[in-house]
């Protein structure tokens, strides 16, 4: 069992604050799937628990307690006859990080004082600074801690030790020895009160409260004790049943009594009226414990151990609760081989939940448990605009504990289904868009032990390069001058038609050649017309009147003759017409 309080003053409740939460390595939220990408995001702030390590060095552990000022994991224990070779019982100190064995303390005083090897079994409460108050069989009450030699304790008189946790006062525990409840001098172990029940089994002290809650589970009831003249005030009934006797335990927050009880846990509040009643199916519940800060009770299920049995697969659960209403707040988790054939599990917490450690008795070993929180997006990717070929940079941030993984995803529907993206895997995710992602969605998918989210998602527009703006065409030549009888000179090259392809506006056309005295066939003023007309389309060199003066008949040439000469004579006659107006 675990300390209900400290020893010392001013700190009532330490050791319970230094049980909490107990969750097993086998049973975390599995992260939504990757490739799909569809199924609810997990709720805001849920919580699970992560295997880290486990310890094996401290032999067969019986019982844990996290000191609240050294930090120091102390663990009582047992031999584990697997080792025959070496003796593991008594009082070890672990490292809490990675369960080094800082020191062992194996030898405490017998009934007449001489020293021996001690099994620990119970650890009832930190002593100031570092160190521990424990119980040893059969009735020693010692104290030790981390580097001392031997163990000082003394011997409790009468009959052997059934039960026994943190006094009323610094300087006292309490023991029960069957049904007799006693106050013990933590020092000599000398009995300073005690009181007789019909029969009894457990106790836990509300010390802010002033009263002790002993069950006599045989007879299925629980009795409460004044502290200050340790008389009985109360009986509680206990619910009917095969009467396998489980844990009592107080939470010094509420003054509520939770109380293992076959396959049930019955809870009371601090006058003793009955709260509720929580199930653990076939598993019988073996410890609970509680956390201040965060108001939450962990219960500690096993299994019977006999396979024949109905519901009995050999492993145990553990649930969590709220205390003020007994309701889950997670998930059951699976405590592989977890059963009560070679004894109870125990459990040691760090004040606020986020690190349990989880002893498990058949296997010889601790677990160290971290808490994982749900992912919460805190930076969601924000939409972009770009033209085709621009690097594109998107960002989604999330805080979780453990840090979540991040994995980035694709939709080409609307945001009807996603896909991964592959090898996207950091907050920021690059890459150079294409015309064909244009309206695609991204979003990234953040993933730890506690559950999986989603950012928002991002839409991506992607518009084509604008490439329409042309260039300015050339200037045509100026066409030569022609002489009475004889050919034309030769217009020159017209410009350009327009510029590049889709540049927006052609070159000024070319200036053709002076009109020059017309020839036989054409002269000058044919070259310059033509240079004129067409020196802004096809860049048509403008033919004098060679083919005239020589009189060459040249039948291929003749038809483009008779069309310059006529268009040559047309041009000429508008221009008189003109300067005669």
């Amino acid at each position: 069992m675990t300390p209900r309080h400290p020893l010392t003053p001013g700190r009532a409740g330490a050791a319970s604050a230094a049980l909490a939460l107990v969750l097993a390595s086998a049973a975390t939220v599995s992260p939504v799937s990757a490739a799909g990408g569809e199924g609810a995001d997990a709720p805001r702030s849920t919580v699970a628990y992560r295997s880290v390590a486990q310890f094996g060095t401290a032999g067969k552990p019986r019982d844990l307690l996290l000191h609240p000022d050294s930090k120091k994991l102390y663990v009582g224990s047992d031999d584990l006859p697997e080792t025959a070779d070496v003796n593991e019982s008594g009082l070890h100190v672990l490292d809490p990080v990675d369960g080094k064995v800082r020191s062992t303390v194996g030898q405490a005083p017998g009934p007449t004082g001489t020293l021996g090897r001690r099994a620990v079994r119970q650890l009832l409460a930190p002593l100031l600074g570092d160190g521990a108050v424990f119980f040893y069989p059969l009735r020693g009450i010692g104290t030790a801690k981390d580097g001392d030699a031997a163990a000082a304790g003394a011997w409790v008189p009468g009959a052997a030790v059934t039960h026994a946790t943190a006094g009323l006062t610094p300087s006292t525990v309490l023991v029960a020895q069957g049904s007799v409840l006693s106050e013990v001098e933590i020092a000599t172990a000398a009995v300073e009160r005690s009181v007789t029940l019909e029969g009894g089994d457990g106790f836990a002290v509300d010390a802010a409260r002033g009263a002790v809650w002993f069950t006599d589970f045989g007879n299925r009831r629980m009795h409460r004790i004044d502290a200050a003249t340790f008389t009985v005030t109360a009986t509680v009934e206990l619910p009917a049943g095969d009467g396998f006797a489980g844990f009592t335990e107080v939470d010094p927050e509420t003054g509520a009594v939770w109380v293992g009880l076959d396959t049930s846990v019955v809870v009371h509040d601090a006058t003793g009226k009955r709260l509720g009643i929580l199930k653990g199916g076939a598993d019988l519940p073996r410890a609970a414990s509680f956390d201040a800060a965060t108001h939450e009770a962990f219960v500690v299920w096993q299994d019977a151990g006999d396979t024949s049995q109905p519901g009995s697969d050999n492993n145990g659960t553990l649930t969590v609760h709220r205390t003020r209403d007994l309701q889950e707040v997670v998930k059951p988790v699976v405590l592989p081989g977890a059963h009560t054939q070679s004894g109870s599990a125990s459990v040691a917490v760090e004040p606020g939940g986020a690190v349990v450690f989880v002893s498990d008795p058949v296997a010889g070993k601790i677990t160290r448990l971290e808490r994982a929180t749900s992912p919460r997006v805190t930076r969601n990717p924000a939409d972009r605009a770009v033209t085709a070929g621009t690097r594109v940079s998107l960002t989604a941030e999330a805080e979780g504990t453990p840090r979540p993984a991040v994995a980035w995803q694709v939709s080409t529907d609307a945001g009807r289904t996603w896909r991964a993206v592959e090898g996207a895997t950091s907050p920021a995710y690059s890459f150079t868009a294409a015309v064909s992602d244009n309206g695609r969605r991204y979003r990234a998918e953040f993933a730890n032990d506690a559950g999986t989210v989603h950012s928002g998602a991002a839409t991506l527009t992607v518009t084509v390069a604008d490439t329409t703006t042309g260039g300015t065409g050339g200037t045509g030549g100026t066409g030569g001058t022609g002489s009475t009888g004889s050919t034309g000179s030769t217009g020159s090259t017209g410009g350009a038609a327009g510029g590049s392809d889709g540049d927006s506006a052609g070159g000024s056309a070319g200036t053709g050649g002076a009109a020059g005295t017309p020839g036989t066939v054409g002269g000058g003023s044919a070259g310059a017309t033509i240079g004129a007309t067409v020196g802004g389309g096809t860049n048509a060199t403008a033919t004098g009147g060679a083919l005239a003066s020589t009189g060459v008949a040249v039948a291929s040439l003749a038809g483009s003759a008779v069309v310059l000469t006529a268009a040559g004579w047309v041009l000429i006659r508008r221009a008189r017409q003109r300067a005669d107006g």
